[in-house]
């Protein structure tokens, strides 16, 4: 008899999936209470494929989560654009682990207001200045991944865990510059994997507050990143304050702030015929900057470290496409491979850019955006999300669309240069749509080109395929089934 209390939560647990579900499609029996749960913290990527393939919208329900997937490529830029309905949440658990208090997580006129103060940071002067920076983090980690591969005695590796460790490195010191120390960048490194591990999807109810569980872990990691950031901004302000120049983010941030306080104090002195500065902000304090910064890394971590092991693992299956770019990158630099990278080199070089964008098709960093809806969302005609309810625009779709993209399973940079792939912008999703777009997708495919560009110069890679190199396994984005083993040696 004490079972009895069970069945008619069970019935009212079904009754409230079915009025959600509509006429979409979605299975139509949820296991009661916890839902399709173990494929949640197990994702497959066959499984989103079914997902989208089922309709243009479908839904799942896991706990107390309903969960809308988007897949039509039209429905996906409406949700992108649906500010008055939806809010980003990337997953239920982020403004935990992030803090609620962060920009991404602002609405409406603050997020807009405070993604302003953030523009000048991506300004091609801006980019430019970050260059010799991560020009140094290239060839130390270059020359570190022939190290292992020597002492790996020449045989094949998993490289994933190398290409997450670079990713790191390059963001921290272009965050960063030398405020930050290498046991620091290596401690942020590490613990990043307990921060994606955490952003599942769904987590179990209160795991934050059960020690050693992914939640309880990924938060602790998520602060200690960020109090070395908001240490870094104290650091800049100090340096700048001296004349120091400009070397990193936090510097052209602080730079940026410097100068709008000089204009405004200046206007209240009177003066008339003042140069107004190209991106005016106000002061942030060194918290706000470090959390800034965490967000960027949240962002830009998983996402490129993605993108950067399928870059080196496609490549080193097409030696036609490798030598391409590297004859490329020797034509732009005049025969000079030392000669330092410059946005100038780096637009030149039409075909390395391509094959930077066919990845990003390809194999896009970024599958879904996890977003909630504030009030019932008319996404179509027929259908209502409902308040509460995640409604997660999905990428991929788009981005293997054949009738945009022939042939889309098939690896083809020529369709950027001498087809029409680059007038196809409403399929191009990779970063996403509207007012919560990625603010530094030219910085990525800049930063991606120049990595690729300068590997060939510097390094020689072999990939060892393997039965599973071209399953796709799902960790936060999309990554190889078997960690892409690799050789490196030393370019003579």
């Amino acid at each position: 008899m004490r079972y009895v209390g069970l069945v008619p939560s069970i019935d009212l647990s079904q009754a409230m999936y079915l009025r959600r579900k509509g006429s979409i499609a979605g299975p139509t029996f949820k296991i009661p209470f916890i839902g399709p749960f173990i494929r949640a913290i197990y994702p497959k990527f066959e499984a989103y494929e079914a997902q989208w393939a089922s309709g243009a919208l479908s839904c799942v329900s896991v706990f107390h989560k309903f969960v809308v997937l988007v897949s039509d490529r039209d429905l996906t830029r409406k949700t992108f654009n649906a500010n008055a309905f939806v809010k980003p949440c990337i997953v239920p658990v982020a403004e935990t682990i992030i803090g609620a208090s962060a920009w991404v997580f602002l609405d409406g006129k603050k997020h807009v207001d405070f993604r302003k103060g953030l523009n000048g940071l991506f300004t091609r002067k801006s980019l430019e200045c970050y260059l010799p920076t991560q020009e140094k983090v290239w060839s130390e980690y270059f020359g570190r991944f022939v190290s292992a591969s020597e002492g790996n005695g020449g045989k094949p590796m998993p490289f994933m865990g190398q290409f997450r460790e670079i990713n790191c490195a390059l963001s921290c010191r272009t965050f960063c510059g030398n405020y930050i120390s290498d046991e620091a960048v290596q401690k942020i490194a590490d613990d990043f994997y307990c921060i994606t591990a955490a952003l599942e999807l769904v987590n179990i109810p209160l795991s934050m507050y059960v020690p050693y569980t992914k939640v309880w872990l990924g938060k602790r990691a998520a602060d200690g990143a960020l109090k070395e950031f908001a240490r870094c901004a104290a650091a800049s302000k100090a340096n700048m304050a001296a004349g120091g120049e400009p070397t990193c983010i936090i510097d052209r941030w602080i730079l940026n702030m410097m100068e709008s306080s000089s204009y405004l104090d200046k206007l209240a002195a009177g003066e008339i015929g003042v140069e107004k500065p190209a991106v005016l902000v106000r002061q942030f304090t060194d918290f706000e900057i470090g959390q800034v910064m965490f967000t960027f890394l949240f962002a830009s971590q998983d996402a490129s470290s993605s993108a950067t092991t399928w870059l080196f693992q496609i490549t080193a299956q097409r030696p036609e496409v490798l030598e391409r770019i590297r004859q490329e990158n020797i034509q732009a630099r005049n025969g000079n491979l030392k000669a330092p990278l410059t946005l100038e080199i780096l637009e030149s070089m039409t075909y390395t850019n391509a094959v930077v964008k066919e990845v990003l098709r390809y194999r896009p960093p970024v599958i879904f955006v996890p977003y909630e809806a504030k009030k019932p969302f008319p996404i179509t005609s027929s259908y209502t999300v409902p308040k509460g309810a995640m409604v997660v625009p999905s990428c991929w779709p788009a981005l293997h669309d054949p009738e945009v993209y022939p042939r889309p399973d098939e690896f083809d940079p020529d369709r950027w240069i001498s087809g029409d792939a680059a007038d196809k912008s409403r399929n191009w999703l990779v970063f996403g749509a509207g007012p919560h777009n990625c603010i530094a997708q030219q910085y990525v495919q800049l930063t991606m080109t120049a990595m690729i560009g300068k590997a060939t110069l510097e390094v020689d890679w072999t990939h060892h395929a393997t039965s599973r190199s071209d399953e796709i396994k799902v960790f936060a984005t999309l990554f190889p089934m078997d960690d892409c083993p690799m050789v490196f040696n030393q370019r003579e």
